[in-house]
């Protein structure tokens, strides 16, 4: 359980420090050097790290808290959310900046991540419902 844990916070320290840095990479650096649009998705695959982290943290939180199990599997459809939605979104925005030939069909992947990020907080609603209170 408390390796879990760790492990949970650990990655919710990354992805935070992750996206402050591509963040700060994006404002400062590639404001000037990407198209209207691609630095529109870029900055949307951002701002999706930004809160999907937060909700990493509570989800984090929740299991130390209630030590139910699926909420740290929970944590993992966030990660791997966070991974597809925001990870496309910056490959698919820098691609032309990094001279990256990118098969058209990788542009599913963003659908797919956000799927599983709807299916994450989904998956903390019918989780946390099961908790009793007073």
């Amino acid at each position: 359980m408390q390796s879990k844990f760790k492990f949970l916070i650990l990655l919710t320290s990354a992805l935070g420090s992750i996206a402050v840095i591509l963040g700060a990479f994006g404002s400062h650096y590639l404001a000037e050097r990407l198209s209207t649009k691609s630095l529109s998705a870029y900055k949307t695959g951002v701002e999706y790290q930004f809160i999907h982290t937060l909700a990493l943290f509570g989800t984090a939180l929740l299991y130390r808290i209630y030590r139910i199990k699926g909420l740290f599997y929970v944590g993992l459809y966030f990660l791997f959310g966070i991974l597809m939605f925001s990870g496309s979104l910056y490959i698919l925005a820098l691609k032309d900046f990094l001279g990256w030939n990118i098969p058209k069909l990788f542009g599913l992947i963003t659908p797919l991540g956000g799927m599983a990020l709807l299916g994450a907080w989904a998956a903390m609603f019918f989780t946390v419902i099961k908790i009793k209170t007073e």
